[in-house]
């Protein structure tokens, strides 16, 4: 790759290799996607999972691989459309002044045109639902153009993006359920908000001194000297809400066990967290993990 390339590629990308490939026009519309970085749509489809799983529908297999789909289509729908509303912080931003539409690489148009593109695939995917669940993916939408503008007005935007990026688990548990039982769902979706709160909260440790020059919200920011407290109360949370969903679900203590391996898996990202360097990516990025270990856990208790 040569070095006119690596620097229209952002410093995080996953694979640099892949996208270097494709031709300019494309790469960046892949770029605005974040194809490059697949950690995102994995965090948005692992509570869809969980939804499905843990209301029952572990031999969905078909409309899991849809929901996935979905994920990676709306994920990236969702990053353009952020793009295109905050193209003026990200130009003052060092690390995603390299975006498409901040360094003037993709006009606002093309980006409009990709991000209908994106959502055109997501209205298949919403076709397969039953309407129930078509009813809540569609109750995000203002949710989600409501988010890019959190980091303006709160300090907080963290806790809006736990509400946006977590929806999957309401339409997962109402594709397998429907409305008729929904007490599990309560304590899944709070658990989920405080988890991507808190991955979120750890991810953003990467831009704090950007973010205070510049002059917008984090609750990297906002915790201050406490970002490991913080996280660490949050992925608390969130193990507890789960445990109530899982116990909601099937009352017994052998249930709950199944909550360990990811349990553990947050507490070492907590214990070993490093706030500067490359440490908060990595431990970002160790969440599509905990998704997994998340799902597997939720597959157990729903397939009894």
């Amino acid at each position: 790759m040569d070095p006119a390339t690596s620097e229209q590629i952002v410093p995080d990308s996953e694979h640099r290799g892949h996208v270097a490939r494709l031709p300019q026009p494309w790469r960046n519309l892949a770029l605005l996607a974040r194809f490059d970085r697949p950690i995102g749509w994995w965090l948005l489809f692992w509570p869809c999972a969980w939804g499905l799983f843990l209301a029952g529908g572990t031999a969905r297999w078909g409309i899991l691989a849809w929901m996935l789909l979905g994920a990676i289509a709306m994920r990236g729908a969702g990053c353009v459309y952020n793009d295109i509303v905050d193209a003026d912080l990200d130009a003052r931003v060092a690390r995603t002044a390299a975006r498409p539409i901040a360094s003037g690489a993709t006009s606002k148009r093309a980006a409009w045109i990709w991000l209908l593109t994106l959502c055109a695939i997501g209205l298949v995917v919403l076709l397969q639902l039953r309407w129930e669940a078509q009813l809540v993916a569609l109750g995000s939408l203002g949710l989600v153009a409501a988010y890019p503008f959190m980091k303006r007005i709160t300090g907080w935007p963290q806790a809006w993006l736990g509400l946006v990026f977590t929806w999957g688990a309401p339409v997962g548990w109402v594709e397998a359920s429907g409305f008729e039982y929904l007490a599990p769902l309560g304590l899944l979706y709070a658990g989920c908000w405080a988890w991507c709160m808190a991955y979120d909260t750890i991810y953003a440790l990467q831009d704090r001194e950007d973010d205070a020059l510049v002059g917008i919200g984090s609750s990297a920011l906002s915790f201050g000297r406490h970002v490991r407290a913080g996280a660490g109360g949050l992925y608390a949370l969130a193990t507890g809400c789960w445990g109530g969903a899982i116990w909601l679900v099937r009352p017994d203590p052998l249930a709950l066990l199944t909550l360990a391996p990811v349990a553990v898996h947050l507490c070492w990202q907590v214990a070993t967290l490093r706030e500067d360097g490359a440490d908060p990516l990595v431990k970002f990025r160790s969440n599509r993990f905990a998704g997994l270990l998340m799902a597997a856990a939720c597959y157990v208790v729903g397939s009894v």
